[in-house]
């Protein structure tokens, strides 16, 4: 329930971060440029939404095309652009069959980065919601969708979802907010400049490696990283590849940590896509979420007796697990990725990780004392670095 006064409008919430944290409110000074559609939010559900919507957005801006993310907790799970899906996408994603508009689309690859961390999602789009996009969405676990409109059709669907009860969200698109903002931690308020920094390929002009060939392509993926990484919890390092993202790390303390987080995601959104992940014969009745746990573990080096008893209870035929040597095979396969950095590369350990990911287009901020080095690992790679020369950090 809102309320209005002269000065604010107020939107009593379900509860703060934890059920135990009452008294939560969104206060907005005058009209609050977001409308609750359907369902009851709480703290976390709006946190979400605004900095998946603010991401989704911003995407839009930057490539034109339409744009949606995959939030969790404060971070994205995935983000992407709408481009065309491969057959191997297609079915990696349970899509197969479906008729999908370019938002649509957007969503499904957006989702698709990391279907494991995407499980009950915040989907943030930016532009109108259709019919195709509902559709994928009522069929998805989901907690919630924030975007700037809805067609009636897509209404109804939504309105359906969840027994009625799936949290709909209208934000205005054009609202800018005040410049300086506050956040108050221990009973103190902290004041700053709000993160404005607009991403565009200026970004990507101070090419400082050898290699200095950087296709639309790979311009359109180091934006959507850029992108990304602004809204993403820091430290952070993003990979990308065909207009989406295939690997965040997130909230890392050590930036090579989240390198390896984001390059273990990504090779695990390749290996997705291998022919025995592609056909494996799941038991009748097993939900897409359970699918997709089953093949996460199909994964792992080893599991214990146990674990490996109730991953076989998943199959009709039970898939045979790949030796280190077909994972790298298969692995060697994944080329021309993206690779973008919040803040500055401190050693050339990143780089070297990354090249195992297929790693070929790399922007970071640059200025760090080990410049030269992470610039010979670039060359000694062949790969191309653009200098960003803006922080990205987010918390």
């Amino acid at each position: 329930m809102s309320q209005t006064t002269n000065q604010t409008e107020v939107l009593e919430l379900r509860y703060g971060m934890n059920p135990h944290q009452k008294q939560a409110k969104l206060i907005g000074e005058g009209t609050l440029p977001i409308k609750v559609v359907n369902g009851d939010p709480g703290f976390i559900n709006l946190l979400d939404a605004f900095n998946g919507f603010q991401l989704a957005r911003e995407l839009r801006r930057a490539t034109g095309l339409p744009a949606a993310a995959s939030f969790k907790h404060v971070s994205p799970a995935g983000a992407a652009v709408a481009a065309p899906l491969t057959p191997e996408l297609k079915k990696a994603y349970f899509v197969e069959g479906l008729e999908l508009s370019p938002l649509a689309t957007a969503y499904a690859r957006a989702r698709g980065a990391d279907r494991m961390s995407s499980f009950g999602d915040a989907a943030a789009l930016s532009d109108i919601v259709d019919a195709s996009t509902a559709q994928l969405l009522k069929r998805e676990v989901s907690d919630l969708v924030v975007a700037p409109g809805y067609t009636d059709e897509a209404l109804e669907i939504l309105r359906a979802k969840k027994n009625g009860g799936y949290l709909i969200l209208q934000i205005d698109p054009d609202f800018v907010p005040n410049p300086v903002e506050t956040r108050t931690l221990l009973g103190m308020t902290l004041q700053q400049e709000r993160n404005d920094a607009v991403i565009d390929e200026t970004a990507l002009e101070r090419i400082v490696t050898n290699n200095k060939e950087l296709p639309e392509n790979a311009k359109r993926d180091l934006l959507i990283a850029l992108v990304t990484l602004k809204y993403t919890q820091s430290n952070s390092i993003c990979y990308t590849l065909d207009g989406q993202t295939i690997g965040i790390g997130a909230g890392q303390q050590s930036r090579i940590h989240c390198t390896r987080l984001a390059g273990d995601k990504a090779d695990r959104w390749f290996l997705r896509q291998h022919p025995t992940a592609l056909n494996m014969a799941f038991r009748q009745g097993l939900s897409r979420a359970e699918q997709n746990n089953a093949i996460d573990l199909w994964l792992e080096e080893e599991l214990t007796p146990v674990e490996q008893a109730a991953w076989e209870a998943c199959f009709e035929q039970v898939p045979a697990r790949l030796t280190r040597e077909e994972k790298r095979e298969w692995l060697s396969k994944l080329r021309g990725v993206s690779y973008g950095s919040d803040a500055f590369l401190p050693f050339r350990d990143n780089l070297d990780r990354a090249s195992r990911s297929g790693v070929k287009y790399v922007v970071q901020a640059g200025s760090s004392m080990r410049d030269e080095e992470v610039v010979k690992a670039a060359n000694d790679y062949g790969m191309v670095m653009a200098y960003s020369g803006v922080r990205l950090f987010h918390h």
